[in-house]
């Protein structure tokens, strides 16, 4: 029996390497927008995955876990908590991004990465 947290990371390093091929290859820039939030979604998958512990439960000290055995009973709770704060600035990070895109394209009229040659040396 294959363990959940092999697929879910798995699925995470096929997220990241489809969102890097989608970045390079293209060259419109909402595409590679779009392909950096999908790399930034296998990422955060993969955190989320090495978190995962089969058979333990969430660090919440109640009745249902007697505090004598919760050490061997929860999840750290460190690795949820980094993948929360990398959703929040993956959805800044990408704000600013469709906002350049969007300033971009009212100075040029085009979203082609090609046509911005000021910035090539």
């Amino acid at each position: 029996m294959v363990d959940i947290s092999l697929i879910a990371m798995a699925t995470g390093f096929v997220l990241i390497l489809i969102g890097l091929y989608g970045a390079l290859t293209n060259g419109n820039l909402l595409r590679m927008i779009v392909a950096f939030t999908v790399a930034d979604a296998g990422v955060n998958l993969v955190l989320v995955s090495v978190g995962y512990m089969r058979g333990r439960t969430a660090p919440i000290l109640d009745s249902a876990v007697p505090a004598a055995e919760a050490v061997a009973r929860i999840i750290d709770p460190v690795p949820q908590a980094l993948v929360l704060t990398a959703i929040v600035i993956g959805l800044g990070v990408t704000a600013l991004m469709l906002a350049y895109a969007y300033r971009l394209y009212e100075a040029k009229g085009t979203l082609d990465i090609a046509k911005f040659s000021e910035l090539k040396w």
